[in-house]
């Protein structure tokens, strides 16, 4: 745990000082998200096990170059009574509560040169979770983003992000799950 606070605080020093010497571009993003619990199965053959209430995503991202940019999320839903956790019936409400670092790779404009109202990306990062206990993730993901203006201030995004929990053998209900994100992102 201290290797990974260590390197978060040595990466955000890095980009810290990059910030300050080109120009880089802030965004922040509200939204809603859901999160797919089926542990290690595919949320693809088997959508069941959803948490959909107080669904708040919340998001800032640094662009410190045309295709790279670090962001900071912080996610909020809950797993109610009579909902499904990894195929369990839970018997009370659960809140779940999440703090992501993804790096995003944005290659939309390699693949579509003339289109730039939309943009693709992947993200990879580590994420801290908890529902009744707490994990850390490795994440891995990726999203399409539709600028709503030319200059590309204002856009609404979707994102799903596979989070794979580094202790899911002991940990209860922070398994492996699915996270969808549906966002307005806007410039700072």
């Amino acid at each position: 745990m201290k290797k990974l606070i260590l390197a978060s605080a040595f990466l955000l020093l890095a980009l810290t000082t990059n910030a300050q010497n080109n120009n880089n571009e802030w965004f922040a993003s509200i939204g809603l998200n859901a999160i797919n619990s089926n542990g290690a199965q595919s949320p693809i053959n088997n959508p069941g096990d959803w948490a959909k209430s107080l669904p708040l995503s919340l998001a800032v991202e640094l662009s410190w170059t045309e295709d790279l940019a670090i962001e900071q999320a912080f996610t909020m839903n809950v797993f109610a009574e009579g909902d499904k956790i990894d195929g369990a019936v839970l018997t009370e409400d659960f809140t779940y509560t999440s703090f992501d670092t993804h790096l995003k790779y944005y290659f939309g404009k390699h693949i579509f040169p003339k289109a730039d109202w939309i943009d693709f990306y992947g993200n990879a990062g580590v994420g801290f979770f908890h529902i009744n206990n707490t994990n850390i993730s490795a994440n891995i993901g990726g999203g399409v983003l539709f600028w709503l203006n030319r200059r590309k201030t204002f856009g609404i995004r979707a994102q799903t992000i596979a989070k794979f929990a580094l202790d899911s053998k002991d940990s209860g209900f922070e398994t492996n799950h699915f996270q969808t994100h549906l966002q307005l992102i806007f410039a700072l």
